[in-house]
């Protein structure tokens, strides 16, 4: 399966190893990144009546929720058998949300989400509730979201051809800008 996986990136997506692939994966991360920042803080609103819900990054993105789609799109090819596609939709986000969690929490010494008072969790990073719904929203996303922004990427790619690298930069200064103030307020509370 993985290995088929990685034959569908080399030979039916070559286009990402272009510099119009990248920009197309620029284009999607920033999308989905800011329709997560927009999906965390609604939950938050409806759960906690408090719509900005702390951020990694300083603008209004939440990169899990960029790479995640991203992957999805590019390792799951068009037709691929339902079983396999509900796993992916399952695995993938679910490590993405490990990871993520794991590198924060090892590298800034905080922990950004906490699901350790879910049932059937992971080291607070990851649990079955969450990794269910997961599945859900990724199904929706490669069934209905990522055509529609795929045909909205069509119609604008000209335009983005242009700006897509300062976009990516923007990403690259944000994250080096979140570091640096993570990393002091971690040296000033002594961890």
């Amino acid at each position: 399966m993985i290995i088929s996986l990685l034959q569908g990136i080399q030979y039916q997506n070559r286009e990402i190893f272009t510099i119009e692939g990248a920009a197309a994966i620029v284009f999607y991360f920033a999308v989905y990144s800011f329709i997560g920042w927009l999906l965390e803080n609604s939950y938050s609103f409806v759960t906690k009546r408090k719509f900005f819900k702390e951020n990694f990054l300083f603008g209004p993105f939440k990169p899990m929720y960029g790479f995640a789609p991203v992957l999805l799109v590019y390792l799951i090819p068009p037709g691929t058998n339902w079983g396999i596609l509900i796993f992916l939709c399952l695995f993938i986000p679910t490590l993405v949300e490990y990871v993520s969690g794991a590198m924060l929490q090892k590298l800034f010494n905080k922990q950004w989400w906490d699901y350790s008072e879910t049932p059937m969790q992971l080291h607070g990073h990851i649990c079955l509730p969450f990794s269910i719904c997961w599945v859900f929203l990724s199904l929706i996303c490669i069934k209905w979201v990522h055509p529609v922004i795929a045909t909205m990427y069509g119609s604008i790619e000209p335009y983005w051809a242009w700006v897509w690298s300062a976009a990516g930069l923007y990403f690259l200064a944000d994250l080096a800008l979140t570091i640096r103030k993570h990393t002091l307020q971690n040296l000033t509370n002594g961890a």
